[in-house]
């Protein structure tokens, strides 16, 4: 059996889907605007590996490697970490830009967690989705 739990945000930015692009995917300022992802190293290039630290607040954070799965300018990047094995506990994470106009869009995060360890995980899913959020 698979386990799975979906967490998702969304917030209206008055902005252009071109600059919204190159503020998630300039890494070194990622901690600027994404407090729960304190550190991001990497390539924007599908297949890529990436460094992440996430410090949900009050804890220590963990550093992992998710792969880049979809990489679509202005649009969508998306990537993949796993914990050990496949189907153990897998994090998919998507940043998505649905323009709305010239100059607004909606700025979409979404988590999807699969696996055998999912239900075993309530604090990591609640950090998670606190820092998804902007609720730290």
């Amino acid at each position: 059996m698979v386990f799975s739990r979906n967490l998702s945000s969304e917030i209206l930015i008055d902005s252009s889907a071109e600059q919204v692009w190159l503020l998630i995917t300039d890494f070194e300022n990622f901690p600027h605007w994404n407090p729960f992802i304190r550190h991001a190293t990497g390539e924007v290039k599908k297949g890529a590996k990436l460094e992440l630290f996430i410090q949900p607040s009050g804890t220590k954070g963990m550093t992992f490697r998710p792969k880049v799965l979809k990489v679509d300018p202005n649009h969508e990047l998306r990537w993949l970490g796993r914990l050990y094995l496949p189907g153990l506990f897998d994090g998919e994470h998507a940043l998505i830009i649905e323009t709305l106009s010239e100059n607004s869009v909606k700025f979409i995060q979404r988590e999807k967690f699969n696996g055998l360890l999912v239900p075993l995980t309530r604090g990591l899913l609640r950090d998670t989705s606190a820092g998804i959020r902007g609720n730290e």
